[in-house]
């Protein structure tokens, strides 16, 4: 027995109740948890070459993800140590928000009990070479000369170190930063104030911070009552925690400028062409479930969603409505019992503008990027959502008259007025006047592939980075050497070969200095090396301080091992390097050199030669290796709009025969002139940009779908405008994002759509003609 149409409808409609009510029990889950991601790492492709890459990287990102580093300074000195007072009281009245790190002049002593058996085995390069040229009399005189300095602060006794080697090798170590103790507090002097180093550790991960803002908050607390009882004072805050949360904040208020604003402005445009709540409250269902549908799906096959995934897929309202636009503009002036009859010969059309745009959606997907697999699911299936709500629910619950208002009259009329194209002198003229300007503006497209288009960071935060890290030294965590080995002897063996390396670069000013692990754990042969070297230079010394005074002092007993990197990394001594220490990574071990004082990107070269011939050494620089992964796959996804172009044709091809033309080339032609602006104004191409284009052309090719499916109809031309206005809306406020990839691609979405939009209608059938 045949079912009836309406039969088939209502268990649609069921079952997809029975899905979104699943989707509403997940949502609730969801938010409980909030398990939203703000780390822009995570956007970021793998390095498909090198996975120990990424391990070092976001070791790395995850040991900074919790500091946060305060220079307090004032003109002299008791000033800075008042104000570094007040911000330790701020900072320290949530303990379950900040909590004070190790990083300070008690710290010293840790390190020194953990050193002092190991003494004899740490010497620097220069007393190497002292040790190994010193006659006996050199080697006595020092040792004399050590033996009667004035009583003051020693590291250790004189029979531990006759010849004073040791204060030397912990001011190499000390040169890694400008800070020094004084005080019980680390200090630097600098740019005509005296500063205090702070060091905090927060107790929330910031990758699971919320817009709040509650690290941000205490700071600028600790600011303010800095700024107003100490005169001439300044406070520098840097750290991730900061930048986490102004990431927060700002994607939460771009989310609710760009998905809220471009809702509002879709649910007035219903209004103002239905004049009915009926549409409003149909369209906003299934905007509403379409965003939820996408949440959850992106949720289940992802382990977090990207803040700026939302920010992204708030975008889909003017991509969503279109289905319920088409419904309702053909339903106007329409009896209910047509319900049903109507959605079925809208289907096709809906479903093929569907398909064009969810393969342009997924294509997003090629490029390993986890954050753009997550817009592109999220959009995809968003998508998917809301055109299931409006196939499966609107004729069910559409039960009420929809008369034709006189707005949505003038619209549908309108479209008789508008140009259409046809071959005479103005028509080629005009076209071929389009056709200098975009040959022009295509002849200036300039490309940029920068990975720090991804975030679009507070400048006050990047000022106050940049002036910490310049006073500080700090190394820089996108470019330094990944050492590999068998074992760590050999990690730590070719550190020091790299050093050897890297040391005249110093000397020449090129980069500041460079901190190893190596320089606070030698390798075992080194250790054994050096504690031979000592012990028989300090033999010699003894004896002749002996000879002199006529008294027999011995020299002290040190550990018969060698320091490992397993005790070492136990000890709190290792704050400074633990986190260069990769350790085992799959079938090697590995570790990392920083480098100091990288502030101009010309030197990068010269400083990666020292890399070349080194067997283990990797130069490694992040954001240059992202940079042009982007800018690969920038020119792969070019390929692949051309391809797509073709594609879509021979789609409308099958569809609509040799009128095909007429919904195709609307969407060549709004791509070329959004290049042709971009060249002409001087705005950069990069991949986001391309991503746009992609995006063209799945949403605009639906426009003359719409219009060839129903040739002549007013409805179409209503829907069709409705449509092209409220992704306008919507795309046209992403170009208002803090963040320049998303600020590109919402002004590529918003020439594109805009020149689609006008030519749609001037591509329409002559009267009388149809697609068959």
């Amino acid at each position: 027995m045949t079912r009836k149409p309406g039969v088939l409808r209502n268990r649609a409609a069921i079952l997809w109740l029975l899905v979104v009510l699943a989707v509403g029990v997940h949502q609730v889950q969801f938010w409980r948890s909030a398990r939203l991601d703000t780390d822009v790492l995570a956007l970021l492709p793998e390095d498909e070459q090198a996975p120990e890459v990424d391990a070092a990287t976001r070791k790395l990102a995850d040991q900074a993800g919790r500091e946060l580093v305060l220079l307090v300074g004032a003109p002299d000195w008791a000033s800075a140590q008042r104000a570094a007072d007040l911000v330790t009281a701020e900072l320290s009245k949530d303990t379950s928000l900040l909590s004070p790190s190790a990083l300070d002049a008690s710290s010293l002593d840790a390190a020194l009990e953990l050193y002092r058996p190991y003494r004899d085995r740490l010497l620097t390069p220069a007393q190497r070479t002292w040790l190994s040229r010193a006659t006996p009399e050199e080697l006595g005189g020092t040792a004399l000369m050590k033996l009667y300095q004035p009583a003051g602060p020693h590291l250790t006794d004189w029979e531990a170190d006759p010849l004073g080697l040791w204060p030397d090798w912990w001011a190499a170590r000390a040169s890694e930063s400008t800070a020094r103790p004084r005080d019980g507090r680390l200090w630097l002097s600098g740019e005509g104030r005296e500063w205090v180093l702070l060091a905090w550790h927060s107790q929330v991960s910031a990758f699971a911070l919320g817009a709040d803002g509650n690290i941000t908050t205490v700071v600028d607390r600790a600011r303010a009552a800095v700024t107003t009882q100490v005169p001439g004072s300044r406070v520098v805050a840097a750290g991730v925690p900061l930048y986490a949360e102004a990431a927060a904040s700002q994607a939460s208020n771009e989310m609710s400028t760009i998905g809220i604003g471009s809702l509002v402005a879709v649910l007035v445009l219903v209004w103002l062409t239905f004049r009915s709540v009926r549409p409003i409250i149909l369209v906003g269902v299934s905007l509403g479930i379409g965003c939820a549908v996408a949440m959850s799906v992106t949720a289940l096959v992802f382990e977090r969603v990207h803040l700026l995934t939302l920010v992204f897929g708030s975008s889909l309202v003017g991509v969503a409505e279109d289905y319920g636009f088409h419904y309702f503009a053909a339903r106007q002036g329409k009896p209910p019992s047509e319900r049903g009859p109507l959605m079925r010969s809208l289907l096709p059309g809906m479903v093929m503008a569907l398909l064009t745009s969810v393969v342009a959606y997924l294509a997003l997907g090629v490029a390993p990027f986890p954050g753009l697999r997550q817009m592109a699911l999220f959009s995809a299936t968003g998508l998917v959502g809301a055109f299931l709500t409006v196939a499966c629910w609107f004729p069910t619950l559409d039960t009420g008259a929809l008369p034709v208002t006189s707005f949505s009259t003038r619209f549908a009329t309108s479209l008789a007025r508008w140009p259409r194209f046809a071959s005479t002198r103005a028509w080629w003229v005009g076209t071929a006047a389009l056709v200098l300007f975009i040959i022009g503006g295509l002849w200036r497209v300039r490309t940029r592939d920068d990975v720090r288009q991804l975030q679009g960071a507070p400048a006050h935060l990047i000022a106050d980075q940049r002036e910490l890290g310049r006073l500080l030294g700090l190394p820089s965590p996108a470019q330094f050497f990944l050492v590999g080995g068998q074992d760590e002897e050999q990690v730590l063996a070719r550190e020091a070969s790299l050093k050897a390396r890297l040391d005249p670069l110093v000397t020449d000013k090129v980069l500041a200095g460079y901190r190893a692990v190596s320089d606070w754990l030698p390798s075992a042969e080194q250790q054994r090396s050096d504690a031979k070297l000592s012990a028989r230079a300090e033999a010699q010394a003894v004896a002749a301080v002996a000879q002199a005074t006529g008294e027999e002092p011995t020299r002290a007993r040190f550990a018969d091992d060698v320091l490992t990197p397993e005790r070492l990394l136990a000890s709190p001594a290792s704050a400074a390097i633990r986190q260069q220490w990769l350790g085992r990574l799959g079938e090697k071990h590995f570790s990392i050199v920083m480098l100091r004082g990288l502030n101009d990107p010309s030197v990068l070269p010269r400083i990666a030669d020292a890399a070349q011939g080194l067997e283990g050494v990797r130069w490694v620089d992040k954001t240059q290796e992202i940079s042009r992964l982007l800018e690969r796959y920038r020119r792969l996804m070019g390929g692949l709009i051309l391809l797509g172009y073709v594609a879509v044709l021979l789609l409308l091809v099958v569809r609509f025969r040799r009128e095909a033309w007429r919904a195709w080339l609307p969407t060549v032609v709004g791509t070329l002139v959004t290049l042709a602006v971009f060249g002409w104004v001087g705005e950069p191409l990069q991949l986001f940009s391309v991503l746009g284009l992609m995006l063209l052309l799945g949403m605009g090719v639906d426009y003359g779908i719409f219009m060839l499916e129903h040739p002549g109809e007013g409805s179409a031309w209503l829907a069709v405008a409705l449509a092209g206005v409220s992704t306008l809306l919507s795309f046209g406020l992403l170009g208002l994002s803090a963040t320049p990839a998303l600020r590109s691609f919402g002004l590529t979405m918003l020439l594109g759509e805009v020149t689609i939009w006008l030519l749609t209608p001037c591509c329409r059938l002559p009267p009388g003609k149809d697609v068959s």
